[in-house]
Protein backbone atom coordinates (compact mmCIF):
# COMPACT_ATOMS: atom_id res chain seq x y z
CA UNK A 1 0.00 0.00 0.00
CA UNK A 2 2.98 2.62 0.81
CA UNK A 3 4.90 1.33 -2.39
CA UNK A 4 1.77 2.85 -4.35
CA UNK A 5 1.66 6.20 -2.19
CA UNK A 6 5.78 6.47 -2.72
CA UNK A 7 5.30 5.73 -6.75
CA UNK A 8 3.17 8.35 -7.04
CA UNK A 9 4.95 10.64 -5.38
CA UNK A 10 8.28 9.99 -7.48
CA UNK A 11 6.17 10.36 -10.47
CA UNK A 12 4.59 13.86 -9.10
CA UNK A 13 4.33 15.39 -12.46
CA UNK A 14 3.93 12.47 -14.68
CA UNK A 15 0.63 13.19 -16.63
CA UNK A 16 1.54 10.06 -19.08
CA UNK A 17 0.05 6.89 -19.44
CA UNK A 18 -2.42 5.06 -17.19
CA UNK A 19 -2.57 4.60 -13.32
CA UNK A 20 -3.29 1.64 -11.81
CA UNK A 21 -6.60 1.74 -10.18
CA UNK A 22 -5.22 0.31 -6.95
CA UNK A 23 -2.29 2.60 -7.35
CA UNK A 24 -5.05 6.08 -7.47
CA UNK A 25 -6.96 4.37 -4.31
CA UNK A 26 -4.25 2.92 -2.10
CA UNK A 27 -2.92 6.74 -2.64
CA UNK A 28 -6.23 8.65 -2.04
CA UNK A 29 -6.33 6.37 1.12
CA UNK A 30 -2.84 6.94 2.02
CA UNK A 31 -3.52 10.51 1.52
CA UNK A 32 -6.61 10.99 3.67
CA UNK A 33 -5.38 9.00 6.64
CA UNK A 34 -2.52 11.58 6.68
CA UNK A 35 -4.41 14.11 6.29
CA UNK A 36 -6.78 12.75 9.07
CA UNK A 37 -3.68 12.47 11.51
CA UNK A 38 -2.11 15.93 10.36
CA UNK A 39 -5.58 17.51 10.57
CA UNK A 40 -6.21 16.29 14.01
CA UNK A 41 -2.61 16.55 15.69
CA UNK A 42 -2.85 20.31 14.38
CA UNK A 43 -5.65 20.95 15.45
CA UNK A 44 -5.01 19.95 19.38
CA UNK A 45 -1.88 21.64 19.30
CA UNK A 46 -1.81 25.08 17.23
CA UNK A 47 -5.61 25.34 17.21
CA UNK A 48 -5.52 25.70 13.57
CA UNK A 49 -4.98 23.49 10.71
CA UNK A 50 -1.88 25.14 9.11
CA UNK A 51 -0.14 21.30 9.20
CA UNK A 52 -2.96 19.74 7.23
CA UNK A 53 -2.61 22.90 4.84
CA UNK A 54 0.77 22.63 3.92
CA UNK A 55 0.64 19.05 3.33
CA UNK A 56 -2.71 19.26 1.43
CA UNK A 57 -0.25 21.76 -1.24
CA UNK A 58 2.90 19.82 -1.25
CA UNK A 59 0.78 16.73 -2.62
CA UNK A 60 -1.56 18.60 -5.13
CA UNK A 61 0.38 18.23 -8.03
CA UNK A 62 0.76 14.41 -7.59
CA UNK A 63 -3.07 13.93 -7.01
CA UNK A 64 -3.97 15.73 -9.91
CA UNK A 65 -1.51 13.77 -11.81
CA UNK A 66 -2.73 10.48 -10.63
CA UNK A 67 -6.17 11.49 -11.35
CA UNK A 68 -5.33 12.50 -14.62
CA UNK A 69 -4.25 8.86 -15.43
CA UNK A 70 -6.34 7.16 -13.97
Amino acid sequence: MINYYVFVLKNYANFNGRARRSEFWYFMLVNLIISFVLGFISGLLFDSALLGNIYSLAVLLPTIAVAIRR
